[in-house]
């Protein structure tokens, strides 16, 4: 039997799984990351660390599996997309890891919305957030003598197969499921746009190639396959980012399906075969599917899974469960309450004067109801995520999406999103997309796997459907009418946060 390991290098630890050439799961290992936060307000991982991370899941991976590494014919690692570090001549890291989560950047964001906002939104196809380039701008102004070692910027799945596989800084790539990051990139030419690297000053030589997530980026150098307990010159595909992985590996090849990626951040993305940057509302990034010819038009909550956890972690001793209990015999709208889950400043569109907060609390209100507006208020961001997408391909109405992650587990939280969307909305039984999803690009790349389609969607059960009005109640017009309140009170938040204390 032939095997195929995946990779997943998250916000909050490194998976990996082993899958039979049917793509039949046959191990998982974990490893956590250690996410350090400075009282500055910077968010980073040490690179080795995360490269130590890979190596121990995938050693742990075959070690519990008892399958021979020697089976094992094609590797592939997916990271996380927003955050960015740097590489030195010899493929070592010269800086951390710059994490998505990390907003020091701030003042480069607003720099290159003033200068090129729009053509950076037009060109690359996301508008400027703290992603890749306003980082680099930080690199570069605020840490010059680091900057100046740097010879390539990558995400940390290039980085990692660049230590596995003994790739020099020179070498170094970052596949084109990214370029939406980058804030320098042609997304439909696939390639650096010399017009945005001029207008900011930054070299193209510190720019990685441009690359397919399929390609064979290197081969399982000796060093590194006695560290895996693996064997020499296993290949390893260029890999992609994780949303992008995740979204490939759910099987969303379906033209105007929308998918919720409901975890650390609360993502909402559809497919669609046309490229159509949000210029007007800066709102949704087109993202390249790791299918040349598809796009993921998406936008996201930064950390918005992670407010569900900071409130349960108020009520110590009580879990999910419990507090989702309690918001079941709560009314839609939660009696007045809504909650904003911006904790770091709104991403798309960027505002990052915008704050967490409730609004409207009064002596009724329990705990349920703060569990159930946070919920709601995460559904109102995807209702206006859902408004941007209808305006930019007004022949499809989105009505029809699909949910995956850890908050697809919870039907009151899949019936609140059917229900302010007006949705017809399904979840499924497919184990982590993401690990799916690079495992199946790293079987293509190497021509283990043929039809991707046929085996993703071989791997994939319906666990429970339902759309709006289906339990006897229609509150989609109610939720309607909340969501442009929660838009109005966001705005209003934003000039009231803008003095910082």
């Amino acid at each position: 039997m032939k095997y195929l390991i995946g990779v997943d290098i998250g916000t909050q630890g490194t998976k990996a799984a082993l899958y039979d050439e049917n793509m039949t799961l046959a191990g998982t290992a974990f490893c956590e990351s250690n996410l350090i936060m400075s009282d500055t307000g910077g968010i980073w991982q040490e690179a080795d660390e995360i490269y130590r991370s890979v190596i121990l899941s995938i050693r742990q991976l075959v070690s519990e599996s008892g399958v021979s590494g020697r089976c094992i014919e094609g590797i592939g690692i997916d990271s996380q997309m927003a955050g960015i570090m740097g590489i030195d001549r010899d493929g070592e890291a010269a800086t951390y890891f710059d994490s998505w989560l990390d907003t020091r950047c701030g003042k480069y964001v607003d720099f290159m919305e003033k200068t090129a906002g729009e053509r950076v939104t037009r060109i690359t196809g996301s508008p400027v957030s703290y992603a890749h380039g306003p980082k680099i701008l930080w690199w570069k102004n605020e840490h010059p003598e680091i900057y100046k070692k740097v010879c390539k910027f990558v995400l940390p799945h290039a980085y990692v197969t660049g230590k596995l596989a003994g790739i020099k800084g020179g070498d170094a790539y970052m596949d084109y499921t990214c370029i939406q990051y980058s804030g320098f990139g042609d997304n439909q030419a696939k390639s650096w746009s010399e017009e945005l690297l001029a207008d900011f000053k930054v070299e193209k030589e510190k720019m990685p190639q441009i690359v397919s997530p399929f390609e064979i980026a290197g081969r399982l150098k000796k060093e590194a396959a006695l560290l895996c307990g693996l064997k020499e010159g296993t290949p390893i595909v260029a890999g992609a980012g994780d949303t992008a992985s995740s979204i490939f590996g759910a099987g969303l090849f379906q033209k105007g399906t929308i998918l919720d990626c409901a975890g650390t951040a609360s993502v909402l993305c559809s497919v669609v075969d046309e490229y159509k940057p949000d210029i007007n509302n800066r709102t949704m990034m087109m993202m390249r599917s790791p299918i040349d010819g598809l796009w993921y038009p998406l936008a996201y909550i930064s950390g918005g899974g992670l407010c569900l956890r900071w409130l349960r972690n108020l009520f110590p001793g009580t879990a999910y469960e419990d507090l989702e209990r309690e918001s079941k015999e709560i009314e839609a709208g939660s009696e007045g309450l809504i909650f904003v889950p911006h904790f770091e400043g709104r991403v798309l569109p960027n505002n990052p004067n915008v704050k967490g907060s409730f609004t409207g609390l009064n002596w009724r209100h329990q705990r349920g109801h703060m569990y159930r507006a946070v919920m709601e208020g995460i559904a109102y961001e995807y209702h206006y995520y859902q408004s941007v997408l209808r305006q930019l391909y007004p022949e499809n109405t989105f009505q029809k999406m699909w949910a995956i992650g850890g908050g697809a587990k919870s039907e009151l939280f899949l019936k609140i999103k059917a229900d302010v969307m007006n949705a017809e909305i399904s979840s499924f039984e497919m184990g982590d997309t993401a690990l799916t999803g690079i495992a199946v690009i790293a079987g293509m790349g190497i021509g283990m796997i043929k039809d991707y389609e046929k085996i993703i969607e071989g791997n994939r059960q319906l666990r429970w459907k339902y759309a709006a009005g289906d339990d006897g109640t229609d509150n989609s017009e109610r939720y309607g009418r909340l969501a442009e309140r929660y838009l109005q009170v966001m705005e209003s938040l934003g000039s009231v946060y803008k003095e910082r204390w």
